[in-house]
């Protein structure tokens, strides 16, 4: 009886896949453990299953078994999704460094997670640069976005005021919009807050999020639209800019925004 050879490829393709199973489990587990609030840590397990399967069909050869018109159509479709991912990626990290001309009338401070204790991360980066743009333009009125969160014990815009208030601004200068439960309704709760159509706008937000809010800002209002990118943490980069790629997708779906 012939004994079956292991070939290059096999042994090659079933170590890849195996090994960026092992890492998505790994970033997925990292991302749970955060607590954001949010379920998108779900997509890496999913990716788990999925080089899970295809390194189970390297090892045993099961891409032979495949009908050769599957096969292209299967190469076709995860290229073209290839593609379209790295467009948003490059739309993305296009507004990475955003920054907004002097003397905005309003900046709207985009809302995240509020802990106990504290703003999360990600809000604390935005906050720390919306104090760092209004200490330098005393003029500017800060709108605070944010509602309630099943797990937080105050409104995000309650959170982010005290913060604010905490390093020296001004009560005056911040006004809370603490209705809007994602960044649609950032933008159109924020909306009402402002003067008029002429007034000039900076949206600040982390830097992975910053084109989707100014395109969504650009679309739903008439004012002058800029945007302000503050820093992100690179360990939950990965997350966010693969879940940015989600939201523009389904913003752009929902008339909400253009590329």
């Amino acid at each position: 009886m012939e004994k079956k050879m292991f070939t290059v490829p096999q042994i090659a393709f079933t170590i890849l896949f195996s090994i960026l199973a092992l890492l998505c489990l790994l970033y997925g587990i990292t991302i749970f453990l955060v607590q954001s609030g949010s379920n998108f840590f779900t997509i890496w397990f999913a990716g788990t299953a999925f080089f899970l399967i295809l390194a189970i069909m390297a090892f045993f050869r099961l891409f032979t078994k495949i009908p050769v018109p599957v096969r292209i159509i299967a190469i076709v479709l995860c290229s073209a999704a290839f593609l379209y991912f790295l467009f948003t990626q490059i739309l993305i990290l296009r507004h990475f460094n955003d920054k907004a001309p002097e003397n905005l009338n309003y900046i709207i401070v985009l809302g995240a997670q509020i802990r106990k204790d504290r703003p999360s991360w990600v809000l604390q980066f935005r906050l720390d640069t919306a104090i760092d743009y209004l200490n330098a333009n005393p003029d500017t009125i800060c709108i605070v976005s944010g509602g309630q969160g099943p797990n937080e014990h105050i409104s995000e815009a309650e959170g982010m005021r005290n913060y604010l208030l905490e390093n020296h601004i001004p009560e005056e200068r911040i006004v809370m919009e603490n209705k809007s439960k994602n960044t649609i309704e950032n933008i159109l709760f924020s909306k009402e807050l402002l003067k008029d159509e002429t007034s000039s706008v900076g949206i600040l937000t982390n830097n992975f999020h910053t084109y989707r809010s100014v395109a969504l800002g650009r679309k739903q209002l008439k004012n002058p639209i800029y945007g302000i990118s503050a820093p992100s943490s690179p360990r939950y980069l990965p997350n966010n800019m693969l879940r940015e790629t989600v939201g523009i997708t389904k913003d752009v779906l929902l008339g909400n925004m253009s590329f």
